[in-house]
This record gives structure tokens, C-alpha cells and sequence, in this order.
């Protein structure tokens, strides 16, 4: 015999146990029961998003744990679709009465009224869990992080490192935090997806002082998928970077404003990539109509030199995904190829209104935030140079070993400092040089990217957009760049 079909009048009488402390299967029944409702009601497209959050960070000042900050919760969004409009609510009652309240209220934001009590209520047919928890042992890995007495020593030795390699010292800080994720989609075209993400990362920030002389330098380490990263970190090596950087940058001459051709270092080199031209390849951005390279696909918009990817899959990268917030599998992308426009980052919501195909790229702070095209290890690619061949073509120019941080415009014009950076003459580096900013507009810069070398580095980032913050990787080679403005002294 066929299963009763379920009518509207029935909903509140319905009870559902689902598992208050894990999202697996026994959430299928409700979920499936409320996307149906949606559907019943007129919606295109519904989508629930459901969350827990595990997180902690720690803060070493000096040599005293200044701060120990736990953060707990659970909540869920359901997005409402009709045609290509859309609206989002959020909640953080988890039971089926508190998410058919919510759906209710997307519903009734697009317009959109429940059934009448006589009316039929289908459930959509979710496709078996697919859970990326279970297969690849991701339940285990919170139990095996640094308990929050290992934060603290750790830290600390990393400070009393930091204190034994620098001079000059006015303040050192370490600093560390452990995010981690369970997240549960389902959405009305059968999606119904679970995953576990474990996000770490750790750094120093180092300031010295003399007399007039300043210098501060930083360096951050992030990883996925690793309880053990944090007491496996290196932090007498970084020790010894970070604190020779400040000590060069300590006595370096200001640099002179000016345009030259730079160098500039693999690895967090790569902000710039991501901050100019990166973001201008989401389809929010050609949604707004802020992007100058929204009908370019196809076109030459860089220097042949250059061709950048964006993925989710490198191992333990800091924005790699085994899914994304729209329980898409994760996928590389081709960007940009020998200066060609190939593909644009594309969510569920971008593809419906530009077109473009998507991405797994629908990415979100949390629950509270709807998914939008984000970025997760987006880099240049290696090229075919050696870095001497780099600094060898340049007569008088600035090496940017260290970036810092900086500023983009919503169409790609940016400044961004520069932590630690070098004059270059005659193809060596000479004098150690600080206070540069670089300048410059995201069309005219990737044109003047000529070389590359062979040595992708990535890094791990953070970045803030429509759907709040996420986790992304940065990268590049050595990359020669033309000519750019450098404003300093």
C-alpha cells in the first residue's frame, strides 16, 4: 500500500525525533516534510541550512595568556526562491515547529501563503545522506584537538621563542583558534548533504622598537582536516623568520613614492590577486553590476604570463571543502588562462540570475548568512621562470617579500602595505625598505603581470564579503609586475 499523503491541517500535530546532538539521517523525515510544505505553498526552490559550531581561540601576550574566548551554537536558514527573487531567515529553534515557523516567514516575505487545511502536503525525496563526516572519519577529530591547557603552554613556549630570537622588543603575541563545523543541506531538488569541517590556524604579531625606529611583522599558519596542528607547529622556525624580518625592517629607509617594476613574493603575495581581481569574478559582483569583466569571459583581460585556478580540494588548505554551503562537491575551477577569461565562481543564486554555471562555490559565514560565490584556495599558477630570472630583468625596482594589509574598491582599484620589502639594483637586492604602499587597478595590473616563476606557494587568509567571513587560501610564485605606483616618502 502507498504511504498516506500527508494534509496541510496535519502539520501541527506531527512530532519528529531527530538527533539533538548530530545531524544525521533521522532529520531526512521533517526536512523532507517542510521543503514539500514550501514547495505546496508556491515556491520554486527551498533550501534548509543547519549548523553547530564548536570554538575556541586563545590570545598569548607577552608571557600571560590574556585571553581564552569558547563560542557554542546551533541554528539553522531556510532560503525561499521564487522565480530569481529570494529571502533568507534564520533561527535557532531546531525543532520542526521552530523551523516550519521560519519557513513560514520566508514564505510569507516572497508573497507566498500556506495550503489550505484540506491540501496535500508532498515530501520531497532526498537523495540518501551523502556524509563526508562519516567516510572520511571526520566525527573523531574534535577529541583529538589540543585541550585548552595545551593552547596555553603552547603559546607561550612560541612567545618565550619569539623573545630569545628578537631585539629590540616591545610586544610579542601568539595567537590560535580552532573552529569546528557540522553542517546538514537540504533542499528541494533532493540535496541532502552532511559534512564536519575542523579549521585551525596559529601566528605571531612581533613589534619592535628603537628609539624612533618601529617595525612589526606578522606571520599566520592555517590548516584544515588536522587535530594535530597546533602542537605539531614549527614555532621556533617561525620564530626565527618573523624576528629577523622585524630586525632588518627595524633601521630600513622609508621608500620613495614613485612607479618601478617589483617583485613580488610567492605565497600571501597572492592577496592581491585575490582582492583585485579575484572578487571581481563572482557572479555577486556581476549581479551588482560592479565587476568591469562581466561580459569579458573569453577575453584577453591579462598578460598571457598568467593563469589562476580557485578550488576546494588541496590538502588541508585553509579553504578547502569536501562540499560547499549548498552541499555541491567540491571542484577546481579555471579562472583565467594564459590571460584568457574562462569561468566565473558561481552559488545556486548567481547561476539562476547570470547564467553562469555553478561552481561549489556557495559559501557562507553561518547560519545566519545565505550562501553566495565566494573563494576558497584561489592562486596564480606557476610559470616557466626561475626567480633569479625575475630579479635578473630588473635594472631598479622594489622586491615585496612581506605584504600587509590594504584596501580594494568594489570595481578593483587597491592599496595595499608592505611588511618587509627590498630596493632592488642591477637584478640584487640591496637595502632593506619600508612604508610602501602599492597602488593600482585590478584591468591594469593583471596586464602587467610578465612573469612568473616556478614556485606556487599558498597561505591562508581570511575573507569578508555578502556572506560574511570565510576561510581562503592565497597563492602565487614570484611574480614580476611591470610597472606599478609605490606611494612612500
Amino acid at each position: 500500500m502507498p504511504p498516506t499523503l500527508l494534509l496541510s491541517r496535519e502539520l501541527p500535530t506531527l512530532e519528529y525525533t531527530s538527533t539533538p546532538d548530530r545531524f544525521d539521517q533521522t532529520w531526512e523525515a521533517p526536512l523532507s516534510t517542510l521543503l514539500g510544505l514550501g514547495r505546496a505553498a508556491g515556491a520554486d526552490f527551498i533550501e534548509f541550512f543547519l549548523e553547530r559550531i564548536n570554538y575556541i581561540s586563545c590570545l598569548a601576550e607577552d608571557d600571560t595568556i590574556t585571553s581564552i574566548s569558547p563560542s557554542l551554537s546551533t541554528g539553522a536558514g531556510v532560503r525561499v526562491f521564487r522565480g530569481v527573487a529570494d529571502c533568507y531567515v534564520s533561527t535557532n529553534d531546531m525543532s520542526f515547529a521552530g523551523l516550519k515557523a521560519a519557513l513560514e516567514k520566508g514564505l510569507s516575505i516572497m508573497g507566498l501563503q500556506l495550503p489550505t487545511p484540506n491540501a496535500y502536503v508532498p515530501e520531497i525525496n532526498l537523495e540518501l545522506l551523502r556524509d563526508y563526516a562519516t567516510a572520511k572519519g571526520k566525527e573523531i577529530w574534535l577529541s583529538k584537538c589540543s585541550s585548552m591547557q595545551e593552547m596555553g603552554e603552547v603559546l607561550l613556549n612560541a612567545n618565550a621563542k619569539l623573545n630569545l630570537k628578537a631585539n629590540h622588543v616591545q610586544s610579542r603575541r601568539a595567537t590560535y583558534f580552532r573552529d569546528w563545523q557540522e553542517v546538514l543541506v537540504a533542499a528541494s531538488d533532493g540535496t541532502f548533504a552532511r559534512d564536519i569541517r575542523l579549521t585551525q590556524s596559529v601566528g605571531y604579531n612581533l613589534l619592535c622598537a628603537e628609539g624612533a625606529n618601529r617595525s612589526s611583522i606578522s606571520k599566520r599558519l592555517g590548516s584544515t582536516s588536522d587535530p594535530s596542528f597546533l602542537r605539531n607547529w614549527s614555532c621556533e622556525a617561525d620564530a626565527e623568520e618573523v624576528a629577523q624580518s622585524a630586525g632588518k625592517m627595524l633601521y630600513a629607509d622609508y621608500v620613495e613614492s614613485g612607479t618601478y617594476p617589483i617583485v613580488m613574493a610567492n605565497s600571501f603575495g597572492g592577496v592581491i590577486f585575490h582582492e583585485a581581481c579575484g572578487h571581481l569574478l563572482e557572479t555577486t559582483q556581476i549581479e551588482r553590476e560592479t565587476t568591469p569583466f562581466s561580459d569579458k569571459k573569453g577575453e584577453k583581460i591579462a598578460h598571457e604570463s598568467l593563469t589562476a585556478w580557485d578550488e576546494g580540494l588541496s590538502e588541508n588548505a585553509f579553504g578547502t571543502i569536501d562540499m560547499d554551503d549548498e552541499g555541491m562537491p567540491a571542484q577546481r575551477t579555471l579562472l583565467i588562462e594564459k590571460g584568457i577569461l574562462k569561468n566565473f565562481l558561481s552559488d545556486r543564486a548567481g547561476s539562476l540570475r547570470t547564467g553562469h554555471p555553478r561552481t561549489g562555490s556557495g559559501r557562507r559565514q553561518g547560519y545566519t548568512f545565505a550562501a553566495a560565490s565566494r573563494m576558497r584556495n584561489t592562486y596564480i599558477a606557476p610559470g616557466d621562470y626561475s626567480t633569479e630570472d625575475l630579479f635578473a630583468s630588473i635594472d631598479k625596482g622594489i622586491y615585496c617579500k612581506k605584504m600587509g594589509g590594504g584596501s580594494v574598491g568594489p570595481t578593483g582599484e587597491f592599496n595595499f602595505g608592505v611588511e618587509e620589502a627590498y630596493l632592488i639594483e642591477n637584478g640584487k637586492l640591496t637595502k632593506p625598505l619600508k612604508g610602501a604602499i602599492l597602488i593600482g587597478e585590478a584591468q591594469e595590473i593583471m596586464n602587467k603581470i610578465s612573469m612568473c616563476s616556478r614556485d606556487l606557494d599558498l597561505a591562508s587568509g581570511f575573507c569578508g564579503s555578502i556572506s560574511g567571513s570565510v576561510y581562503v587560501t592565497v597563492g602565487q610564485p614570484h611574480i614580476k609586475v611591470d610597472s606599478i605606483t609605490v606611494g612612500g616618502r
